[in-house]
């Protein structure tokens, strides 16, 4: 046996985080079946959410979710993990991302540059929904609200309810390689940054608008990479606002939501992907020139 084998090269961890509603799927995901099954027009549900929310002075999450439990409850429908796994599988995908092709390319773009990519989503829509789309066998983990479940498995209330500025939290999470939305002394505790999971300058955060500025803010100012994506059928009016996002100095690129190879999203995160290496260290020799 030769005493001259060349080292095991460990991958880098890499993590590309979504958003989910508006970024891989077109629209909200209780509109698409959700809603519709509890008898209610899209618009009806939303300001009724909204009216409840400002009447309790609440949360807006929160209240949205307590509120499709209330509805299913009144047609003789108790929601349950599984009806909701249904829901999610009518959710629209933008292109390149049924196939899992976007997920394998990036995964193996990464391997050559050293990177060991890892996908998660920060959403402030249903983890069980989530669950039953077809990419999520190629997610890490998904961070994003969800119900607890009584005995009979119907949900009971909100567990968990993720906003627009707690979205920011779960950055953390990944950054100390917690998994969990329940563990706050690992997040608390001081862990050096070479210690630490995934560091913020191996991180892309892509979202589309609003609701995701505080966490793409947060990236920007950490040392990532942040990037707003429109959905390609919108109007100028809503790409001009997304696009404002530059001129702001909030996100590093703009571009539309379109999962597949060669699309303008696809050679962005590629070009993001080889800086990180570059910085990193963990470009091999063979690829630098």
């Amino acid at each position: 046996m030769s005493d001259t084998a060349e080292p095991k090269t460990t991958l880098l961890k890499t993590a590309l985080i979504y958003d989910f509603d508006g970024t891989l799927a077109r629209g909200n995901m209780q509109e698409v079946s959700f809603i519709p099954s509890v008898g209610m027009g899209i618009g009806a549900f939303w300001e009724e959410a909204e009216r409840l929310t400002k009447d309790a002075d609440g949360d807006g999450i929160l209240m949205y979710m307590q509120l499709m439990l209330h509805h299913a409850r009144q047609n003789g429908a108790p929601v349950t993990r599984e009806t909701l796994r249904q829901h999610g599988e009518a959710v629209a995908l933008f292109e390149g991302l049924k196939d899992l092709s976007w997920f394998d390319r990036m995964n193996a773009f990464g391997a050559k540059y050293g990177l060991e990519i890892e996908h998660y989503i920060i959403s402030a829509g249903l983890e069980e929904m989530i669950d039953g789309t077809p990419i999520r066998p190629a997610l890490t983990h998904v961070f994003a609200s969800h119900y607890v479940y009584d005995d009979k498995g119907e949900a009971a209330w909100p567990a968990v309810g993720v906003n627009y500025t707690t979205k920011t939290q779960y950055l953390f999470r990944i950054n100390k390689g917690v998994k969990n939305h329940w563990e706050h002394e690992r997040i608390n505790h001081f862990i050096p940054d070479d210690e630490r999971a995934v560091p913020f300058d191996r991180m892309i955060f892509i979202g589309d608008g609003d609701t995701d500025v505080p966490t793409m803010k947060m990236m920007h100012t950490k040392g990532g990479f942040s990037i707003a994506v429109y959905d390609p059928r919108s109007n100028e009016r809503d790409q001009k606002k997304v696009y404002s996002l530059i001129s702001e100095d909030r996100v590093n690129f703009v571009a539309a939501a379109d999962y597949r190879e060669g699309s303008a999203l696809d050679l962005i995160v590629k070009g993001l992907v080889g800086r990180i290496a570059i910085n990193a260290g963990s470009m091999p020799a063979d690829t630098a020139d």
